[in-house]
């Protein structure tokens, strides 16, 4: 990459040129974003994943920019009318749009009026009306009238259709009406009136208008879906009148010519005002689908990034009324034990029963919790399960079954429970999600974890590249056990990818497993570029080095072994002996491949190796005979779980089947832009309700003052 894209990048991202250079050097050579966030901090300034994954996304930007570049520069050079000045001016951008305008005028047209004016022979006329010099236009336009041009009439128009064109193709034009649209452009949306009883929901939008550079992400996207699914009519329009005027500085020279000023106005209305609308259509929704998808990305790395019990045995309870409740019994692997149906509600009723066996299982099972799934039936199995009394200390957890149904009928599913059916499946899934979120969530497409605002909606290769992104980061930031992570979690580690993971899999089914990091070399197809990716990612517990179950990279151990010899000890009683490590003078170990700032983060792992960032799972209960939607009163005060976090508020569960809203300006009582700095995902918090609409199965949450 030249050294120019590399200043282009910095300026656009505000980062420092050789942190620039130097981070794409990194990625050029298949670096991972983990693993030059993680391990090469001096080469990138310290910088972190957000960083990193914005100058991988322009540089990917870029490198398309040059090759349609490439395209544009070719097509121009066939017609023959390639000129140094044009093939400066492209070379020269590094603006999408300022290179499509460059191209307009040499883009092969269909046959458009200005096409056929010029098979007319109308161009040299319409080069003289342009010019504005000669006040005898009908008499010169009597020289070009021909079998085609049956009048003046007709030769003046074709002159103008061909001015127009040009006008609409004139770069200062097209910046100025751009100017305009970015500054005052309006967004209207009406309702189509024969769909006026299918389109209740886009109640809010028949007849919307709004400055399209206020206008939310969510309300546009609303729009949008309004528009395509054709209950709506959407437009996006600037003030005609002060477009015109600046279109008139630019190509008025003679006011007492109308010829040019006629043919403008076409030009706007015909040409311009179409393809910019179109423009700031497509800008607007590109936009908003960012906004969209940061709120997405946000929640399922929250998700992800869910407390987790860790390893004790579950009985996990897929709730359900006339179908039973699925339990199945699992130990601290997350492996099943045991599965079996109850049926303690309506119509079977069978409440003592299934007491029975759950407390029978409970003990034949050396049971440590219980996680219940949050759906259908869940709050009455939550009060079944907590009335009951047993012989030892037994917790209960509130578990989100969201995409459980989507993992329980997948290939993954059936790959790893072949002999079970879709609601044994379902209930693992849970059990494990309550041990250990991030393992059992990688297994589901992030879309189908439904934590987001409009993701049909948005660019989905897009939000497929940040969810992947996300779903990485996550997975590298907490670390994997290499003895016991499956191939979906594997597959996430910086450096793998499916068929590495797939081949670390089979190699600790025939090998057994891993004694230390370096048998990784041993896996078919792991070269060194791939072990130096994932090598620092990947945990070994009680393996022959202790530094194989720490963050620290194995091409670090031998600065480790310095350490620990000129301290006189050994690795293993360095590992968190606080007294002795801070005697390390980490100056003394500085060189040209380690800076203090990875000799600083080997030190925090020899204080505490392989410390998972997550917090501890915490248990929650509901308010006790608040069940459903008809038992909530305005002002009641609830305990709640954050299950969404968008643009314009958080959704809470308080446990009557049906989410609540905390509206933005209800979170707090000082003035918040974005929900997400003020709450998270699953968080546990107190709400009061505000309105309570039971047809339309809304309720109003307040955060205010409770």
């Amino acid at each position: 990459m030249t050294i120019e894209l590399i200043r282009v990048i910095a300026t656009q991202l505000n980062i420092p040129t050789e942190a620039v250079k130097k981070t794409v050097a990194l990625l050029s050579e298949g670096s991972t974003v983990p693993f030059i966030s993680r391990y090469r901090k001096e080469a990138t300034g310290g910088m972190d994943e957000m960083q990193i994954e914005a100058i991988k996304k322009e540089y990917l930007a870029l490198q398309e920019l040059i090759k349609r570049k490439a395209s544009i520069l070719k097509a121009i050079e066939e017609q023959g009318k390639l000129t140094e000045v044009l093939k400066k001016a492209i070379d020269n951008t590094y603006s999408a749009t300022e290179l499509e305008d460059l191209y307009l005028p040499f883009k092969q047209k269909r046959k458009t009026k200005a096409e056929i004016a010029r098979k007319n022979g109308l161009e040299k006329l319409a080069t003289i009306i342009f010019e504005q010099r000669q006040s005898n236009i009908e008499t010169i336009a009597k020289e070009y009238i021909n079998a085609n041009v049956t009048s003046v009439e007709e030769a003046i128009s074709g002159a103008q259709d061909i001015i127009a064109e040009w006008i609409n193709e004139n770069v200062q034009a097209r910046n100025s009406i751009r100017k305009e649209f970015e500054n005052n452009a309006v967004i209207t949306s009406k309702l189509v009136k024969s769909k006026a009883e299918e389109a209740e929901k886009f109640k809010d939008y028949f007849d919307f208008e709004e400055r399209l550079n206020k206008c939310k992400s969510h309300r546009l996207l609303a729009i949008r879906r309004g528009e395509n699914e054709g209950f709506l009519k959407v437009s996006i329009h600037a003030s005609e009148e002060r477009c015109l005027e600046q279109l008139n500085r630019i190509f008025v020279k003679n006011k007492n010519l109308p010829y040019v000023a006629e043919a403008m106005k076409d030009a706007y209305k015909r040409l311009l005002a179409p393809s910019i609308e179109n423009e700031f259509a497509a800008q607007s929704k590109e936009v908003a689908d960012k906004e969209a998808i940061n709120v997405f990305s946000e929640n399922l790395r929250q998700l992800l990034l869910g407390a987790p019990l860790g390893k004790k045995r579950i009985l996990a309870i897929d709730p359900g009324f006339k179908s039973g409740c699925k339990v199945v019994c699992l130990d601290e692997k997350g492996d099943l034990l045991h599965n079996e149906n109850i049926f303690p509600h309506a119509p079977q009723n069978e409440r003592t029963q299934a007491m029975k066996k759950i407390s029978s299982l409970i003990d034949a099972y050396k049971i440590e919790a219980i996680a219940i799934g949050n759906g259908t039936a869940g709050r009455e199995t939550e009060s079944l399960i907590r009335s009951m009394r047993f012989q030892k200390e037994v917790e209960v957890y509130i578990v989100s079954e969201a995409g459980a149904s989507v993992y329980s009928a997948s290939q993954v599913a059936r790959d790893e429970f072949p002999q079970y059916d879709v609601t044994v499946r379902g209930s693992v899934s849970i059990g494990r999600r309550l041990m250990d979120p991030l393992s059992e969530l990688v297994k589901i497409e992030p879309k189908s974890i439904g934590v987001g605002q409009y993701q049909h909606d948005v660019d989905q290769k897009m939000l497929q590249q940040s969810l992947d992104a996300v779903v990485e980061s996550c997975v590298n930031k907490v670390g994997v056990d290499l003895n016991t992570a499956s191939k979906h979690l594997l597959t996430y580690v910086s450096g793998l990818g499916e068929q590495l993971a797939q081949n670390v899999v089979d190699y600790r089914k025939e090998h057994g497993v891993f004694k230390n990091r370096n048998e990784l070399k041993k896996v078919p197809r792991m070269g060194a570029k791939a072990f130096e990716q994932c090598a620092g990612f990947l945990r070994i517990k009680d393996g022959e080095n202790p530094l194989d179950n720490s963050a620290v990279h194995p091409e670090s151990y031998d600065i480790v072994n310095k350490i620990a010899k000129d301290l006189n000890t050994t690795i293993g009683e360095l590992i968190q002996n606080n007294e002795k490590i801070e005697q390390i003078n980490l100056s003394k170990y500085v060189n040209q491949e380690r800076g203090e700032e990875t000799l600083k983060d080997i030190k925090a792992e020899l204080l505490k190796p392989g410390l998972d960032p997550r917090k501890k799972a915490k248990m929650f209960e509901f308010a006790k005979g608040v069940n459903k939607i008809s038992d909530l009163q305005k002002d009641l005060v609830l305990p709640g779980i954050i299950t969404n976090i968008t643009n314009f508020g958080a959704f809470v569960d308080i446990g009557v089947k049906q989410d609540g809203l905390i509206h933005i300006s209800n979170l707090a009582n000082e003035y918040i832009s974005n929900p997400a700095d003020y709450v998270q995902l699953h968080q546990h918090v107190k709400v009061k309700v505000l309105e309570v609409d039971e047809a339309r199965k809304r309720i109003g949450l307040s955060m205010k003052d409770v």
